[in-house]
């Protein structure tokens, strides 16, 4: 068996989303979803209940007066930004532990995931563009890939950044000569078989290598610039730090200035603090 299969076999076998999570997905999927049948499978679970009123409730996702029921709740963010959560209900968990592999301790995997995301939707704004509805979904998830290696499989990253040291290369490349596949690739394979929708599958396939993507996709362009920030920004940075290339097609495309990049990096700095918070409270 090779290195690649022998990961994916092992990958294959951690356990799914928890069952409230899988619920509300499938249900939020159903075209004939109705707010007031969500917001009793919500209420079902503390936890998710929890979370959407504190995610309503917060500056950065609802703002306004205060609410305190789930259906509220719901009206305020609409489908897509409860789906946004449920899905870091259910991943945010694998992030609380210490990713040994690439240096990384508990907590900060995820503190980088909320700052992708928070920088993909950000830019979006400054460049006055609208962010497709899963950018930020997207930008939560581009590092599950990392969480499974690291964690869970115990990849030792060490050798790996040897490798792109030599030869020049970059860190995802020197991943897929030492283990057959790299952390992006494998967070893809795995969101596929959780039944993530395809347009998130392909940003987290792709987010590091945009040019390869067959067409341009804004959320990919703006989910590859928000991690850019987020690794300039130093949060949550690991062994393999800035030891990736930015595409310039990507920053082309989006004709961002050095102005507005400065400007979301202000910004995510003054946003993660709200929204770690609300996300971190799912993985107790």
């Amino acid at each position: 068996m090779s290195r690649r299969e022998d990961i994916l076999q092992k990958a294959f076998a951690i356990p799914q989303m928890p069952m409230p999570v899988q619920k509300v997905l499938a249900y939020i999927g159903n075209p004939e979803a109705d707010l007031r049948q969500l917001s009793r499978i919500i209420e079902y679970d503390p936890g998710l209940t929890v979370n959407v009123l504190r995610m309503a409730n917060s500056s950065f996702f609802g703002g306004g007066g205060k609410v305190t029921t789930v259906r509220e709740a719901l009206m305020r963010l609409g489908l897509n930004r409860v789906y946004q959560l449920v899905i870091a209900s259910g991943v945010a968990p694998m992030t609380r532990y210490e990713i040994k592999g690439y240096g990384l301790r508990p907590g900060e995997l995820l503190e980088h995931s909320v700052a992708v995301a928070t920088a993909s939707e950000t830019l979006a704004k400054e460049l006055g563009r609208v962010a497709p509805p899963h950018t930020f979904t997207a930008g939560l998830l581009v590092n599950i890939g990392k969480t499974v290696m690291g964690s869970f499989l115990e990849v030792d990253a060490g050798p790996i950044l040897s490798l792109a040291h030599e030869r020049h290369i970059s860190f995802e490349q020197a991943e897929e000569e030492i283990l057959g596949i790299n952390h992006a690739e494998l967070g893809a394979i795995l969101l596929e078989r959780w039944s993530i929708p395809v347009p998130i599958v392909n940003v987290v396939r792709y987010r590091l290598r945009p040019d390869d993507c067959p067409e341009p996709d804004l959320a990919l362009d703006l989910v590859h610039v928000g991690d850019v920030i987020a690794k300039m920004t130093g949060i949550g940075m690991g062994i393999d730090g800035m030891q990736y290339t930015p595409s310039e097609a990507v920053f082309t495309r989006l004709d961002i200035s050095p102005e507005q990049m400065e400007a979301v990096m202000e910004a995510i700095l003054e946003q993660i603090a709200e929204v770690r918070e609300i996300l971190i409270e799912s993985t107790l």
